[in-house]
């Protein structure tokens, strides 16, 4: 009959339909056996490095009011030479004079009284007024992101007050180019257990489900009388349809091994690529007047491949608009120029309103790859 498949064709339709139902399952079986198999290989990357401390974040911190301008001190009146002071028998004698035989020379017209000088201005704490500059460092002077530029008196170092924040997580949108336009998110956690300190920067290129890219940043260890005193640092790197990348680098207490197993003498307060932020805030907290546009701040920074001092310029200051409001920021830029296949290099967005946390980083690695993050939400905060 017309329209009936012969036996050796309907045959042949049943093998096809079968080789290529073959097909799919065994495509869906390698899906399958990938994803698990990155799954291990996470959990391997995971158990190779230091163990994550967990928190568990109660509240959230609100953004403090806009910093106040302070009027402008009145120019204080020229000094005149003191006159000597005035005994009281001098102004006796004024008033009354002395009878002879032994009169009392009459004294000299007194010069016009010393003008003080206008009292300074109170400090403002930072959180509620822009910070002077300091009279006795020039713009212009480099500053090292280590408690040594602080004074040397211990009353009057705030250092010796600073209490470190507990546990704070930083959430931020992503967006940028890597190979086209890309999207995701980011996290930096800041986890403090006693005088122990872990910083984690992790950041997703892609949906959460399947990433174009992920990538993990940690720094372990204690804190010190310079700010954070890095122990050690992790760097796993994972780009889909490529190997995952391991680094790590091991800070000892007079050198540093690099990702690369080079050993390097180590400087005082060098920093690595996820403490600096945190180092950063610290600075900026216990010295306001630093965070100023035209001044310069120095910091050692030990990279997966190179130790070198780096010089950020402060910029303009900046207004970001970020979901749960504005707030005003200073740009952090490195002088440093990023290369083709070179190092990471971040510019940052330190905000006075929100304990100078920084509310914006790019991290570049040549001009046509890069990410940007902002904050999506306000930083949430540890329990006491």
């Amino acid at each position: 009959m017309a329209g009936r498949l012969s036996p050796t064709a309907a045959s042949r339709r049943r093998r096809v339909a079968f080789v290529a139902l073959a097909v799919v399952v065994a495509a869906v079986h390698g899906c399958l056996a990938t994803q698990v198999a990155d799954r291990m290989a996470d959990l391997r990357a995971s158990a190779e490095m230091p163990a994550r401390i967990e928190v568990a974040y109660v509240r959230e911190l609100d953004l403090a009011p806009p910093p106040a301008v302070a009027p402008a001190a009145a120019p204080a009146p020229p000094q005149r030479a003191a006159a000597p002071p005035r005994t009281a028998s001098a102004a006796v004698a004024k008033r009354a004079p002395v009878p002879p035989p032994e009169p009392e020379p009459a004294p000299s017209a007194p010069s016009e009284p010393t003008v003080a000088a206008a009292p300074p201005e109170p400090a403002v704490a930072a959180a509620s007024a822009v910070p002077a500059p300091a009279p006795d460092v020039p713009a212009s002077a480099p500053e090292s992101a280590v408690a040594a530029a602080a004074p040397a008196s211990a009353a009057s170092s705030p250092a010796e007050t600073f209490e470190w924040p507990g546990s704070t997580r930083l959430s931020y949108v992503l967006h940028g180019n890597v190979r086209g336009e890309v999207h995701g998110s980011a996290q930096v956690e800041w986890v403090r257990v006693g005088t122990r300190y872990q910083v984690h920067l992790d950041v997703t290129v892609g949906l959460p489900i399947a990433p174009l890219m992920t990538r993990r940043m940690s720094s372990d260890g204690e804190l010190g009388p310079e700010g954070l005193v890095p122990q050690r640092y992790d760097e796993d790197t994972k780009v889909a349809f490529r190997d995952r990348r391991r680094v790590t680098m091991r800070f000892e207490p007079d050198g540093i091994v690099l990702g690369d197993g080079r050993r390097l003498p180590r400087p005082p307060g060098v920093q690595d690529t996820a403490s600096q932020f945190v180092q950063l805030a610290w600075f900026f907290t216990t010295h306001p007047e630093r965070l100023r546009p035209g001044s310069q701040v120095e910091m050692p920074l030990a990279l997966p491949r190179s130790l070198d001092r780096w010089v950020y310029d402060v910029l303009e200051e900046e207004t970001l608009y970020l979901p749960f409001g504005s707030a005003q920021a200073f740009h952090l830029k490195p002088r440093r120029v990023s290369r083709p296949g070179g190092d990471l290099i971040a510019e940052m967005w330190f905000a006075p309103q929100l304990r100078y946390l920084p509310a914006r980083i790019r991290i570049q690695q040549d001009e046509q790859t890069f990410i940007d993050l902002q904050l999506s939400r306000k930083p949430e905060l540890a329990g006491s």
